[in-house]
């Protein structure tokens, strides 16, 4: 039987391709279109407000899982990489390394059958910081990533930049796009 598992918190992804990513924003079905560089490599970065997967609490935890697809997405063969935060138990972390490769339920049980290669979960010290709209990440000798959404044009006061493409930044060799700022995922309402 599955855990019942519920996780908020922020999120943001970075990928390399050279304008924003065109499996989110073209008008073929999403994660079909080619990526601008030939292939996908994608970090997606998480920090848990408020988590658990059964008894084992999660708050507070950072995540990033990262991904290389040698197309597009849709095309499969991906190959992923978990990296959790080194102040997880070993139950935490195998609780986050069960949801985030999909045999949890929830959406990225819906991106299990693209894996082809899972180079599995280590624990390592992973910085989230949030400024303002402005996102980061980093885990020293692996990934060192920003973002920010673009300004908001003249006369639309209220409107967040939810659904617009972000100014692009680019830290240590990085390229970036805030493709979401909430998590909110529960065993329950997914699975």
């Amino acid at each position: 039987m599955a855990t019942n598992w519920q996780l908020s918190g922020d999120y943001f992804e970075n990928c390399n391709c050279s304008v924003v990513c065109p499996c989110l924003i073209s008008p073929a079905p999403p994660l079909t279109s080619r990526p601008t560089e030939g292939v996908c490599d994608v970090a997606l970065a998480f920090h848990i407000d408020k988590g658990n997967y059964g008894t084992v609490a999660l708050d507070g935890l950072n995540l990033a899982l990262i991904a290389h697809t040698p197309g597009p997405m849709a095309d499969g063969n991906w190959t992923i990489a978990i990296y959790i935060d080194e102040r997880a138990s070993d139950e935490q972390a195998a609780a986050l390394g069960a949801v985030f490769g999909g045999a949890e339920g929830g959406p990225m049980a819906a991106f299990a059958p693209l894996i082809a290669t899972s180079l599995g979960v280590q624990k390592v010290p992973i910085m989230y910081r949030v400024a303002g709209k402005t996102r980061a990440a980093e885990i020293p000798g692996v990934m060192d990533m920003s973002v920010e959404p673009l300004p908001e044009p003249a006369g639309e006061r209220g409107n967040l930049g939810v659904g617009r493409p972000p100014r692009r930044t680019r830290q240590a060799g990085a390229r970036g796009r805030q493709a979401g700022q909430h998590l909110h995922r529960s065993r329950n309402a997914l699975g």
